[in-house]
């Protein structure tokens, strides 16, 4: 008799909870998420994130070279009950072109010079694996105090996420017209919903190169920390328990406690609270910012200096 985790056989699991190994072959064991679909659905979720133009072929193409068998089918049906389906892009993108279904705008962070809050924030999405169902953490990064100003988590990866983690970011930080707003080119951040906020509010949008992923640098580097100081180590039972864990990661330990080497060590609500009490008086050292030059990340100096 088929023994589960060295424990109990299915037949003495069925007596105990007083139902038929029928109804646990027809109904229990058919319902609950198999490891390899949890498993499959990762990796899928991984490379079309990592390229939201990248299209179910090519996908099933890198799942079979990274040693799954499965079919295009399969990942075209997952893709699509996940909300994966990537958006069409052209070679040369017109913005009044009929055939596209969104305007993709030119990259205006790339160069930008700062000098204070809320004159450029960036904006991106990544996943968390539950034991049964993944999750989206929504964010918008000032760059110049690397505050999180917004963010939103869901378990729907859609327009609405992003709009949530803005709606938060604009009534928090209420910032006046002129404000950069960077993502990369996702359908979450060109549709007309999330463009319409951001003309509202006087804002100008950008958005990355294709397949650039250092023109968002800034946001990739709070996910990575985001993954690794607080995900990675963690177990979340449910949707409610990750929710209230990375929420409290990102306004009690991210803002408020973690120091940043870009920030002279010093947490981003601490870098904040200085620049609003010293005001005009702020000397160039303090704000960290070099004149004729736009803020960069680390990584982007490295590349740079190459």
């Amino acid at each position: 008799m088929q023994r589960q985790g060295g424990g109990l056989t299915i037949l003495e699991m069925c007596e105990s909870a007083k139902v038929s190994r029928a109804s646990y072959y027809r109904s229990w064991r058919t319902q609950e998420p198999k490891e390899e679909q949890l498993a499959l659905r990762d990796a899928i979720q991984r490379l079309a994130l990592k390229d939201r133009h990248c299209g179910y072929r090519r996908i099933s193409r890198s799942l079979k070279r990274e040693g799954w068998l499965v079919n295009h089918k399969r990942v075209l049906r997952l893709m699509r009950e996940d909300n994966l389906l990537s958006i069409r892009r052209h070679r040369f993108v017109v913005t009044t072109d009929s055939d596209h279904s969104w305007r993709v705008y030119p990259n205006l962070a790339r160069r930008t010079l700062l000098n204070n809050i809320n004159q450029l924030w960036v904006a991106d999405i990544t996943y968390v694996r539950l034991q049964q169902e993944f999750i989206y953490v929504a964010v918008i990064l000032d760059v110049y105090s690397r505050c999180v100003v917004g963010w939103k988590i869901s378990r729907q990866l859609d327009s609405g996420l992003a709009q949530d983690a803005l709606d938060s970011a604009l009534k928090q930080r209420q910032p006046e017209p002129g404000l950069i707003h960077h993502s990369d080119r996702g359908v979450q951040y060109a549709c007309g919903d999330y463009v319409k906020r951001l003309e509202a509010r006087g804002i100008t949008i950008s958005m990355s190169r294709p397949g650039n992923p250092y023109d968002n640098a800034w946001a990739e580097s709070f996910m990575k920390t985001l993954k690794v100081e607080e995900v990675d180590g963690r177990r979340y039972r449910n949707f409610d328990e990750a929710a209230s864990s990375i929420g409290n990661f990102i306004e009690e330990v991210y803002n408020q406690q973690r120091l940043h080497s870009a920030l002279d060590y010093r947490p981003p609500s601490e870098f904040e609270a200085e620049i609003n009490s010293a005001g005009e008086h702020s000397s160039e050292k303090e704000r960290k910012v070099q004149k004729g030059r736009p803020i960069e990340t680390a990584t982007a100096v490295e590349i740079r200096n190459r």
